[in-house]
């Protein structure tokens, strides 16, 4: 089906989300339509916050959002669904468009398979009727499952298209990219040098992939890292975890601008807490590139100056090596908390490969290592 023809069968003129792979299809055409327009296209720094944005334009418009989703952003979504949205509070209908990761029978990596299982349970048991959306299913089917979904819309109630791995396509082509330099993984590399065997707490997406193929050709143990494969934005709350109880290791964190905004209280905790061994480092390219490249408004805020706000000591921002080996080489010597954001380019090498290890070894590996420190 193609996004465009899901777009008019919907029928809204207002779209806020979280860009998500399986609806890659659909994001392109809305950034190829509206691109960023506060009228009509938001891209939000969670799910929670994309639901009550959208409710907001109900109030003001009395017309019906669409949010859209990866079903990893459920749990976002339930306390603004069961106590904002639901028919039994405030009763502000919208349509959920959720991707649908881990669908039980399709190979996945393993943060999605639990939550592919439940993915439909669990928006049943917010009282939001679903529709899935798979490679077979025409533009009619879903016309009247829209048909019906409008009265219960019109009772004050949500709705969900659940759409499975490439049911939607789009004849709209967009290119992402930022005007730095640096590489991802050329930034990892001189991360991973400059921490040396400290324990590396990183975010999820390819941020983690090419940390494990930095140790993997550099004949490295993997023993120093946590691989956050899923759980986006919570990496630096797990790093504040162990910093805390590790209090003599220095303690790196990997992150990126879109976990970082998705939940950047985060940062206030970490800040109030001020670990003297832990680095907090942002890898910024201003995309949610994992999922397809879709910007984030990292480029239009001032990390380092929040960072500072929320109590870190130092704080800085870089965009070329030089700067970046100076900065990582102050962290690993200095005895307090730092920020060091990292401006870095859009893209990542075709032939990445995933980790060889299951999370559960990850886990392990990593707990064990901690135990020698």
């Amino acid at each position: 089906m193609k996004a465009e023809k899901l777009a008019e069968i919907i029928g809204s003129d207002f779209y806020t989300g979280i860009p998500d792979s399986q609806l890659k299809a659909l994001c392109d055409y809305l950034m190829g339509t509206y691109g960023i327009d506060p009228k009509h296209h938001v891209i939000a720094a969670n799910e929670g916050n994309c639901a009550s944005l959208a409710a907001g334009y109900h109030l003001a418009t009395g017309k019906i959002p669409v949010v859209y989703l990866q079903n990893s952003g459920e749990g976002n979504i339930i306390n603004p669904a069961a106590s904002l949205l639901s028919d039994k509070v405030y009763a502000i209908p919208m349509v959920f468009i959720v991707g649908w990761r881990g669908e039980p029978g399709v190979h996945d990596e393993p943060q999605h398979i639990f939550q592919g299982e439940v993915t439909v349970r669990l928006l049943e048991d917010m009282d939001i009727q679903t529709f899935i959306i798979g490679k077979d299913t025409t533009d009619e089917e879903v016309q009247a499952a829209m048909t019906q979904f409008r009265d219960i819309l019109k009772a004050g109630k949500d709705v969900a298209f659940v759409v499975k791995k490439g049911a939607l396509s789009t004849d709209v082509t967009v290119k992402y990219q930022n005007p730095y330099q640096m590489l991802r993984e050329e930034i990892i590399r001189h991360i991973v040098k400059a921490s040396g065997e400290d324990p590396v707490i990183c975010t999820t997406g390819k941020a983690s992939r090419e940390l494990f193929e930095t140790r993997a050709s550099d004949g490295q143990s993997h023993r120093y890292d946590f691989l956050t494969v899923g759980s986006m934005g919570h990496s630096s709350s797990i790093a504040l975890g162990v910093a805390l109880n590790k209090p003599d290791t220095k303690i790196w964190c990997i992150d990126g601008d879109g976990a970082v905004l998705m939940h950047m209280g985060a940062m206030a905790v970490i800040g109030a807490s001020a670990p003297e061994n832990m680095v907090h480092v942002v890898i910024n390219n201003e995309a949610h590139e994992t999922v397809g490249g879709m910007t984030t408004v990292a480029g239009s805020i001032d990390l380092p100056a929040i960072a500072k706000a929320c109590g870190y000591p130092h704080a800085v921002s870089v965009d070329n090596f030089e700067d970046l080996d100076r900065e990582l080489t102050c962290a690993k010597a200095e005895n307090r908390l730092c920020l060091i954001e990292v401006k870095c380019s859009v893209g990542a090498r075709a032939d990445l490969g995933r980790p060889t290890t299951t999370a559960l070894q990850n886990k392990q590996n990593f707990m064990d290592y901690l135990k020698e420190l």
